[in-house]
């Protein structure tokens, strides 16, 4: 199924964590009125876990960039493998349960999501929606890129190929 194998995946997953990255660059500069939302942290601990987001999709985009670049041939299929599940997997516990939140709020079921009240204003709606939607998209696309290249690689490991996974 070359669909299953061709590098879009890649290319789709390593926009969507670029802009990631941007986006929290941007909120880490000029975080807004409240961006620690009245929680019990300060602002040196929400500069901190933007750090930590940031850094890690930065990883990821080089990771994900790797899985289709000549020049990476060369890593051992594990070093790329792992990151790319790593970050499935917490894409998937984001992105997932993110659409069953839109699926309940689009029918009515509950308006504000799993725990948010039911009297949202319509920009909250449509800002849970969009979100919700946007960490699904990155779901789907870094397990297609995930499960892309551990085809690729698997074909080029069992033919003994010092070709490129493509």
């Amino acid at each position: 199924m070359p669909a299953i194998r061709g590098p879009r995946w890649a290319y789709g997953a390593f926009a969507w964590l670029i802009f990631f990255v941007v986006s929290h660059v941007i909120l880490v500069f000029f975080p807004g009125d409240d961006p620690t939302g009245d929680g019990p942290w300060d602002m040196r601990a929400y500069v901190i876990f933007n750090v930590v987001l940031i850094s890690m999709s930065a990883i990821g985009a080089v990771v994900v960039l790797a899985t289709v670049c000549p020049r990476a041939r060369h890593l051992a299929r594990w070093l790329l493998l792992t990151p790319l599940l790593s970050g499935s997997v917490l894409l998937v516990i984001r992105g997932v349960p993110g659409m069953v939140e839109n699926i309940l709020m689009v029918t009515g079921v509950r308006r504000g999501g799993f725990v948010g009240v039911a009297d949202i204003s319509t920009g909250e709606f449509w800002t849970g929606i969009g979100i919700n939607t946007y960490f699904f998209a990155g779901a789907v696309l870094l397990v297609g890129t995930t499960v892309s290249y551990g085809h690729r690689s698997a074909e080029s490991a069992s033919k003994g190929s010092s070709d490129p996974p493509r």
